[in-house]
Order: structure tokens, then sequence, then C-alpha cells
């Protein structure tokens, strides 16, 4: 039996721009998720506070990480999406980017 990719791989034109977007994004949630854990660190006790429909700092904070996290994966997608599109354009038509 021979495995091959479903799909044939190629270079990606909007590797560099996806790269640079993830790392970003990584780096805004890196320090929302660090907040997190300073809050842990520094003020264990506020983590108790009863802070939005009776649920405590920690249970809220714990949602956002969750909910923050599917946030920027659908904003990525998007974003990858439009670029791949975009860059396949003006592979497919040449001339509009000289025009521009």
């Amino acid at each position: 039996m021979l495995h091959e990719p479903a799909t044939p791989a190629g270079k990606d034109p909007a590797g560099p721009y996806k790269m640079r977007l993830g790392i970003r994004m990584f780096i805004f949630y890196a320090l929302f998720y660090a907040g997190f854990v300073a809050i842990n660190l520094l003020f264990p006790l506020a983590m108790g506070a009863i802070v939005f429909l009776g649920l405590n700092l920690a249970t809220v904070y714990g949602f956002l990480l969750i909910i923050v996290a599917l946030i920027e994966a659908l904003i990525y997608n998007n974003m990858c999406h439009k670029k791949e599109v975009e860059l396949a354009n003006l592979e497919s038509n040449p001339t509009e980017s000289m025009k521009g």
C-alpha cells in the first residue's frame, strides 16, 4: 500500500504572513495568560472575589482564556484565508500587481 498526501504540498506564498500573524497572536495570548498566572502568584485571594453573575475571578478569567483562544483561532483562519485568496488572485492575474 502506498500512502501519499491527499493533496499536493508545495510552497505556501502566504507562509511568511501566516507566521508573523501567528507570532503576534501568540504573544498577545501569552501576555493575557501571564496576567492570569501573575494574579494567582501575587494576589491569590483575589481569585476568590465574585466578579460576574456570582462567579469568582478564577472562573471568569479561565472562561475568558478559552473564549479568547477560540476567537483568535477564528480571526487567524479568516485573515489567512483572505491572504491566500489575495495571493492566488495575484498569481493568476500578474498584470493586476503591476497596476497598483
